[in-house]
């Protein structure tokens, strides 16, 4: 993994700073952005550049076209290439269908599925001419199961738009190199859920506890590893037997 730089929506908290932190252990540089969390990204930043790393942490709002654009363009411009996209960054709400606003329902879209789109069209033509890349996109357990989610809806139908998307990109980028996989969590303790939440839920997990970062960053990392390069256009449940 050495001189292999990736990108991480989302890299500020939660999955994705934990993966920061591993690829930059490992031997990757890392270029991160967040929306709205500007003093978590900055302790991510300097975890990152203690390791001896190289890193670009920005506030940028992926889910705007010309922002996610600029981003990708600074990375490139100032390291040459970006070899992993790591999307972790979506937000959600529950709310009744019925009760959902109009704004409510395209946000859900604009922070789940479009990013996702905006920033693997920008990466992949680098990717394309170095013949190497890989691509990861969070989703949800469930999404794959076309199930209804009446207090989800919007959020879960961009979930399910992610792997529809992975897929396609699988196909599309396998003969360059590129791979494209999805991994898809049910609950995973990033440490922010209440006790009592936590233990409510953990009763319906089969496998009698919560998921845990270190447990999302342990399938990544094998998705971007060699053993996984005959690996593409898959979806990793990440559940410990919910919700299958």
């Amino acid at each position: 993994m050495t001189e292999k730089v990736a990108l991480i929506a989302g890299g500020s908290r939660g999955i994705g700073r934990a993966l920061g932190l591993a690829l930059a252990e490992a031997g990757w540089d890392i270029a991160l952005c967040h929306r709205k969390s500007p003093a978590e990204a900055a302790s991510a930043a300097a975890a990152i550049a203690a390791m001896g790393r190289r890193v670009i942490s920005r506030q940028c709002d992926v889910s705007d076209p010309e922002a996610a654009a600029a981003f990708v363009r600074e990375v490139e411009d100032t390291w040459g290439r970006i070899d992993a996209l790591l999307n972790c960054a979506g937000a959600f709400h529950r709310v009744p269908l019925f009760e959902e606003t109009l704004a409510g329902w395209h946000e859900m879209f604009n922070q789940n599925l479009h990013p996702v789109f905006y920033l693997s069209r920008l990466v992949a033509p680098g990717m394309q001419r170095r013949r190497w890349g890989r691509m990861v996109h969070f989703s949800i357990v469930h999404a794959d199961q076309l199930a209804s989610a009446p207090n989800l809806t919007a959020h879960y139908i961009a979930k399910v738009g992610v792997l529809i998307l992975t897929r396609t990109l699988a196909r599309l980028l396998a003969p360059d190199g590129i791979t494209v996989n999805a991994i898809s969590p049910a609950f995973i303790d990033s440490g922010t859920a209440l006790p009592a939440e936590l233990e409510k839920t953990i009763q319906a997990i089969p496998a009698g506890h919560a998921g845990s970062v270190a447990d999302a960053v342990a399938a990544v990392k094998f998705l971007l590893s060699p053993a996984a390069g005959y690996v593409t256009g898959t979806n990793i449940h990440l559940s410990g037997g919910w919700g299958i």
